[in-house]
């Protein structure tokens, strides 16, 4: 599945062309297309390197997901590789969605193997600021990593909450409370791990496309680009002061369970000292032998007396030590 654009001096002029035209738009100098291609086939790889020129290994890079963000350099073109990223919205679960994007001086062509990777809102931004569309593919980069990176700030944004949310569990009672927390840590734990290994390599990225160099960005878009390098850096400082946050509550989470350990542990420890006053002076009265008030009833309400004197002390004592 294929969609296009076709942008002339800076206006769109034409739009859903069929692919084979290509060539002929790209005739103009003043011509910039951008081609998403959706899951496509050998044959559409294929059509992509004959027609833009494009490197083998960069082909490569755009057929096999599970790339790192990054940014590499060819003769004739430049290979891009970036995540959009979504919270769930019942749980703190991340999911990425990978995009490959290849630069060149007049088209911009994305390939997406999710389809929850949100295109339809690049193109949004890309209508959004018609002003901006006469300086190129960088004008069509901008709008994609503008979303791409607006949406790690987002999810940062979406965790923090939840981290904030999970504090305030962490000192509720109740044992379905406390699978709760543990669940959750895991799940917010594994999420920003996720989120660190898509985030923080976009900085050397944005980096990179603004280096004179390149000729990406044009001096009129360097303000644009920019913002969206200070994004990156503000998820990216976000996301390690949430990884300080969260190893803060998993420690605060294990202090409250060592704490609730050590109160069950006084709690048994007192009922234990408590018990043994009864099975110590019912085993001294068992002996096969005559002690004070063997066989008379003044024995058996002395030795009644002493268990309940001595078991209301102790849990007088302990309860004033709140061990109890």
């Amino acid at each position: 599945m294929a969609r296009t654009r076709l942008y002339r001096s800076g206006n769109l002029v034409l739009e859903d062309f069929p692919v084979d035209d290509i060539s002929e738009h790209l005739g103009d100098p003043s011509s910039v297309v951008w081609l998403d291609l959706y899951r496509p086939e050998s044959a559409e790889f294929a059509m992509v390197g004959e027609e833009f020129g494009i490197h083998q290994l960069a082909l490569e890079d755009a057929r096999h997901q599970g790339q790192r963000p990054k940014l590499d350099r060819y003769r004739t073109h430049e290979f891009l590789s970036a995540y959009a990223v979504s919270i769930a919205a019942d749980s703190a679960e991340l999911s990425t969605h990978e995009i490959a994007v290849f630069l060149t001086r007049q088209a911009l062509i994305t390939i997406r193997q999710d389809d929850r990777f949100p295109i339809e809102d690049v193109v949004a931004r890309w209508d959004q600021s018609p002003d901006l569309a006469g300086h190129g593919v960088g004008f069509l980069l901008h709008g994609l990593l503008d979303q791409v990176v607006d949406g790690h700030f987002d999810a940062v944004q979406a965790l923090d909450d939840r981290v904030e949310e999970l504090e305030g569990l962490l000192f509720e009672e109740g044992r379905q409370q406390i699978r709760t927390v543990h669940r959750r840590l895991y799940t917010l734990r594994k999420s920003l791990v996720r989120l660190r290994r898509v985030v923080l390599p976009m900085r050397e990225v944005v980096n990179t496309l603004m280096r004179p160099g390149m000729n990406v960005v044009t001096d009129a878009l360097v303000p644009y680009y920019q913002d969206v390098y200070d994004h990156v850096l503000r998820a990216g400082e976000q996301t390690e002061s949430l990884r300080d946050m969260l190893e803060s509550a998993m420690e605060t989470n294990l202090s409250a369970q060592s704490n609730r350990m050590n109160l069950i542990m006084k709690k048994v420890t007192s009922w234990a000292a408590i018990i043994a006053v009864p099975t110590a002076i019912t085993g001294f009265y068992g002996q096969n032998l005559p002690y004070p008030g063997f066989s008379h009833e003044s024995g058996f309400i002395a030795s009644t007396a002493a268990i309940v004197f001595l078991s209301v002390l102790l849990y007088v004592v302990f309860k004033r030590k709140d061990w109890l």
